[in-house]
């Protein structure tokens, strides 16, 4: 059965930093996605690591040189890093897998697999 499980929230205060750690199994996932809902926002994508085609990591502009994936692949697990947090990166995090092929970029559609998010909250 698949499952995919995040870990790692938490309060934080602006500046600092949190890892958010994503398990995967009972699949074979193409890919991996993170994504974010923020209080009275739509759930938006942040990044995506693409397994078939070579581990290419993608970021959106917004989170570009802030956020950081990166995967352990003997415990399966695949890590976002948030650094240098602001009160607007308050929000759910989810970790997403896609059993079959994405495309450049990480869109929602693309995954069929979701953990049930972790809370990120940065506040003084």
């Amino acid at each position: 059965q698949a499952q995919i499980v995040e870990s790692g929230g938490g309060l934080v205060q602006p500046g600092e930093s949190v890892t958010l750690s994503c398990t995967a199994s009972g699949a074979i996932y193409s890919a991996i996605g993170w994504f974010r809902q923020a209080p009275g926002k739509e759930r938006e994508g942040l990044s995506s690591i693409d397994f078939a085609h070579g581990g290419n990591i993608y970021y959106v502009d917004s989170v570009k040189g802030r956020f950081t994936m990166s995967i352990d692949n003997v415990k399966n697990t695949v890590y976002l890093q948030l650094n240098s947090l602001k009160p607007e990166d308050t929000a759910v995090y989810y970790c997403a897998g896609s059993t079959w092929s994405i495309g450049w970029g990480v869109v929602e559609e693309e995954f069929d697999y979701w953990g049930q998010g972790t809370q990120v909250t940065v506040s003084s």
